[in-house]
C-alpha cells in the first residue's frame, strides 16, 4: 500500500511536534523514521496508525484520505517497544487474539496462526506464556500477532530497543528478510542510525518536527543536504571546520595560516560561490598520506576499537578525528599526515 503524507502538522498546546511534513512512501518499501528524541518520529507514526489525528494536512492510503478512518479500520499491524503481550495468555492465544476480534472460527484461526509462526520459526513457543520467553522471542511473537491479520501496512515503534546489541543485529536482519518476503509496506521508528542505515529502502530524517532529508541510506550518508544530516549520521561524527572557497580553490581558515585542501571529491562544489563556507570531512575520509603531502597534525588521543582505531589529531588550533586501520603503531605526540578523500561544503 502506498502512503502519502500531505502538509502534515501536529500541535500539542504550545509544541509543534510535526511541522508541514510531505512524504510519499512507496508500496512494499521499508522506510525508517529516524531522528533524535523529540523530533516527531513516534507522533508521525501515531498519525499514520490513526491513534492521533493531524492538526493540519491529509494522510492518504493508496490515494484514499484516511484522516477520519479509525485505527481499527486502517488495515495496519503495529509492534510497540514493549511488545504489549497479554501476560495471562499463551503465545497461541496472543497471536490469534486479533482474529478472535474479527469473529474468525477456531479452525480458520489455527490455520492462519500456523502459517505465521512457521514463517517466524516460533512453532515450539505456542503453549508458553510471555513471562517464559526471552526478549527476542517476545519480539517475534509481537510481530506474528501484527502479521496474522494480513495488514497492508506494518508499523514498528522502536521494536528492538530493549534487546542486547548482538540480538538487535540478528533480529533487524530477520525483520528485513521478512519484509522483503512479504512485500508489505513497513515504517520502522528508530533513533539508532546504524539500524536505519542497515535495513531501509529510504530514511526519513526529522529534527524538531521538520523533514531534513528523505532519501536512500547511501545518498543520505554520501550526499547530506545540510549540516544537521551530515552531523547526525556517522560514528564518529563528521569533522566540521571553517573554510573559504577562493577562485575554485578550497582552504581551511581556522588555523593561523590558510591551508589549501586537496580532495579526491568535493560534494556540492559547483553549488557554491567564492566566500566563507562550512567544510565537513568524515573521519573515514581522512587517509594516511604516504608522501607527506596532506594535512599535517599531531596525535592528541587514541581510541582503539575492534575493527579500527579512532585518532584525534591537532592541526595548529583545530582538532580533527580520523578512522584508521591497525596497520601502524600509534602513540600520542606522533606526527601524522592525511590526504582527504572526500569533503562536503555547507552554508
Amino acid at each position: 500500500m502506498k502512503i502519502r503524507l500531505e502538509n502534515i502538522s501536529k500541535e500539542y498546546k504550545d509544541v509543534l511536534a510535526v511541522n508541514q511534513l510531505n512524504v510519499d512512501i512507496e508500496d512494499g518499501s521499508l522506510v525508517c523514521l529516524l531522528g533524535p528524541s523529540g523530533c516527531g518520529k513516534s507522533t508521525t507514526l501515531s498519525m499514520i496508525a490513526g491513534l492521533d489525528k493531524p492538526t493540519e494536512g491529509n494522510i492518504y492510503f493508496d490515494g484514499v484520505n484516511v484522516n477520519d478512518v479509525q485505527a481499527e479500520h486502517r488495515d495496519i499491524g503495529m509492534v510497540f517497544q514493549d511488545y504489549a503481550l497479554y501476560p495471562h495468555m499463551s503465545v497461541m492465544e496472543n497471536i490469534e487474539f486479533p482474529l478472535k476480534m474479527r469473529k474468525w472460527n477456531k479452525k480458520r484461526r489455527l490455520e492462519k496462526v500456523s502459517q505465521v509462526v512457521k514463517v517466524l520459526q516460533i512453532e515450539e513457543l505456542l503453549h508458553r506464556k510471555p513471562s517464559k520467553l526471552s526478549g527476542g522471542q517476545q519480539q517475534r511473537v509481537a510481530i506474528a500477532r501484527a502479521l496474522v491479520k494480513d495488514p497492508k501496512i506494518l508499523l514498528l515503534d522502536e521494536p528492538l530497543s530493549n534487546l542486547d546489541a548482538k540480538l538487535r543485529i540478528e533480529l533487524r536482519d530477520e525483520i528485513r528478510s521478512l519484509q522483503k518476503k512479504l512485500q508489505i509496506t513497513t515504517i520502522f521508528v528508530t533513533h539508532d542510525q546504524e539500524e536505519a542505515l542497515s535495513i531501509s529502502d529510504k530514511i526519513l530524517l526529522l529534527d524538531k518536527g521538520k523533514l531534513q532529508q528523505y532519501s536512500s541510506p547511501k545518498k543520505m550518508y554520501m550526499e547530506p543536504e545540510n549540516r544537521f544530516v551530515a552531523g547526525f549520521l556517522g560514528n564518529p561524527p563528521m569533522n566540521f571546520i571553517n573554510g573559504i572557497l577562493d577562485n575554485k580553490k578550497l582552504f581551511i581558515i581556522e588555523t593561523d595560516k590558510k591551508i589549501q585542501v586537496q580532495a579526491d571529491y568535493i560534494n556540492n562544489f559547483k553549488n557554491y560561490d567564492s566566500g566563507n563556507h562550512l567544510l565537513g570531512i568524515r573521519p573515514e575520509d581522512l587517509i594516511l598520506s604516504e608522501n607527506k603531502s596532506g594535512v599535517a597534525g599531531t596525535i592528541v588521543s587514541i581510541q582503539t576499537l575492534g575493527k579500527e582505531v579512532h585518532i584525534k589529531f591537532s592541526v595548529e588550533n583545530i582538532i580533527l578525528k580520523a578512522c584508521v586501520s591497525w596497520d601502524h603503531n600509534y602513540a600520542i605526540g606522533d606526527h601524522v599526515d592525511f590526504d582527504i578523500k572526500r569533503i562536503h561544503i555547507f552554508n
